[in-house]
């Protein structure tokens, strides 16, 4: 079992609330996707309510803000699941679902083995990737860091 894994936090602002027609292809997506998680090769656990999935939760003192956070075994994983599953159809659709941000919207770190991340992890992770850009306390799928790079940072 590896020392450590990697945790991931997305945010996007929604055109309009949950239940409202032009959210209703997003929502129709939401369990398939997250089915596809689940079962994915590398996948170790992701945020979610007792509905199954996270969109009742609001971050970043925005009520149109939505969080997701997932646990992943390595980058590699994560990228897969991304990039070569049906989830890479429903991301290229999210302009229709979501507003288009002006800051970071997605930060990964590492977490010991077995850590589980909290929404305020999450919230923190993200606002230091927007503050500071890529370091091993936050970073992309595109400029990432090694696992040891996060020692020490681990209570961060």
């Amino acid at each position: 079992m590896a020392a450590f894994h990697v945790a991931q936090v997305n945010v996007a602002r929604a055109r309009a609330p949950m239940d409202a027609p032009e959210m209703a292809d997003f929502v129709k997506w939401l369990d398939p996707i997250n089915a596809i998680a689940d079962t994915a090769p590398g996948f170790v656990w992701r945020l979610q309510t007792e509905d199954g999935n996270a969109t009742s939760l609001r971050v970043l003192d925005d009520d149109m803000m939505l969080i997701n956070m997932s646990v992943w075994e390595s980058i590699d994983s994560l990228r897969t699941f991304v990039y070569d599953t049906q989830h890479r159809e429903v991301f290229a659709r999210r302009a229709e679902w979501f507003e288009r941000l002006s800051e970071a919207y997605l930060a990964l770190w590492w977490i010991p083995a077995g850590d589980v991340p909290t929404v305020a992890d999450g919230e923190r992770r993200i606002t230091h990737l927007r503050a500071n850009g890529p370091t091993p306390f936050a970073f992309t799928l595109k400029s990432h860091f090694p696992a040891h790079a996060a020692r020490g940072l681990l209570d961060g």
